[in-house]
C-alpha cells in the first residue's frame, strides 16, 4: 500500500526537510553541527564526573546522543504530523498513516547527516575504528521501526487528546535520563538497571556503541531483543492507527 503512495511520501518528506531549514544560512550543516555543539556542552559538564569511568567520553556521549535525538525528533514530528496535514486530509482521500511515516523518514535523513558528526568525533578523539562499524545500519533499522511505531500511536493520541503535545516533552525528558547517554550504566544499582532494560533505547544505544565504538559484533540475544521491541512497536502502532483513523477527520 505504501508503495502506491510513494510519490506523495517523497513530497511530504521533501516538504518537511525544506520547512525545517527554511531561511537557515547553514541549512543541512546544522544536522552535523547540532550534535557536535550539544556534545561539547554536555561533555564540558559531565566529562569531569565520569572521566575515570568512561574511556573516550566524547565518542561515548555522541553515540548515545544521536540515537536519542533521532527518537525525540522523529516521534515529536510524527505526533504533530496528522494535525499539520489537516487541510490535505480534509480535501483528498489518502491513507493518513502516510503523515507520521513521512515525518519519521525525514528525521532519518537528518540522522544520516548527524552520523558525519559521529565520524568526526571518532577521528578527532583517536578512537580505533574497526570493521564492526559496518554493522551500524542494524541498530538504526531497529530504531526507525521503534520510532515509527511510537510515532503512529502519538499521532492518534495528539488528535484525540491535544494535551499530549505538551505532556510528551516531559516523557522525553524522563526517557533521556532512563537512557545511558551521558552516564555509564555500571554506575547504577542492579535493580535500577533491571527496569532500564525495559527501555528500547537502552538496547539500541548499547548496540550502536558496540559496533561503532567498541568493535563488538552484535550478539544473537541483542538482535532478538531489539527486533522484538521493533516488531511490537510497529505492529501495535499500525493496529492502533488503523482502528482510530476513520474518525480522525471529525476530531481535527
Amino acid at each position: 500500500m505504501i508503495l502506491r503512495y510513494r510519490a506523495l511520501l517523497n513530497e511530504l518528506v521533501s516538504r518537511d526537510l525544506k520547512v525545517k531549514y527554511r531561511r537557515s544560512v547553514l541549512g543541512y550543516l546544522w544536522s552535523i553541527l547540532n550534535p557536535l555543539l550539544m556534545m561539547l556542552v554536555i561533555s564540558a559538564v559531565f566529562s569531569y564526573i565520569f572521566e575515570n569511568q568512561i574511556t573516550n567520553y566524547a565518542a561515548y556521549l555522541i553515540c548515545g546522543q544521536v540515537i536519542y535525538q533521532f527518537f525525540s525528533e522523529s516521534t515529536n514530528q510524527a505526533m504533530k504530523s496528522v494535525i499539520s496535514g489537516e487541510s490535505l486530509i480534509k480535501k483528498v482521500r489518502i491513507p493518513k498513516y502516510i503523515f507520521p511515516v513521512a515525518a519519521t523518514i525525514s528525521s532519518f535523513v537528518n540522522l544520516l547527516f548527524s552520523l558525519v558528526a559521529v565520524i568526526i568525533i571518532l577521528f578527532v578523539s583517536g578512537a580505533q575504528i574497526k570493521f564492526t562499524i559496518l554493522f551500524f545500519p542494524l541498530p538504526l533499522i531497529y530504531l526507525v521501526m521503534i520510532s515509527m511505531g511510537v510515532g503512529l500511536i502519538l499521532s492518534i493520541l495528539a488528535v484525540y487528546f491535544r494535551d499530549m503535545l505538551h505532556l510528551y516533552g516531559v516523557v522525553l525528558t524522563a526517557l533521556m535520563y532512563a537512557t545511558p547517554i551521558f552516564y555509564p550504566i555500571d554506575s547504577l544499582p542492579p535493580h535500577v538497571i533491571f527496569f532500564l532494560k525495559f527501555n528500547p533505547l537502552y538496547h539500541i544505544v548499547d548496540m550502536f556503541r558496540n559496533v561503532v565504538l567498541y568493535g563488538n559484533i552484535p550478539t544473537v540475544e541483542e538482535n532478538v531483543i531489539c527486533m522484538a521491541f521493533a516488531a511490537i512497536s510497529l505492529m501495535v502502532g499500525f493496529v492502533i492507527f488503523k482502528r482510530y483513523q476513520d474518525k480522525l477527520v471529525l476530531n481535527l
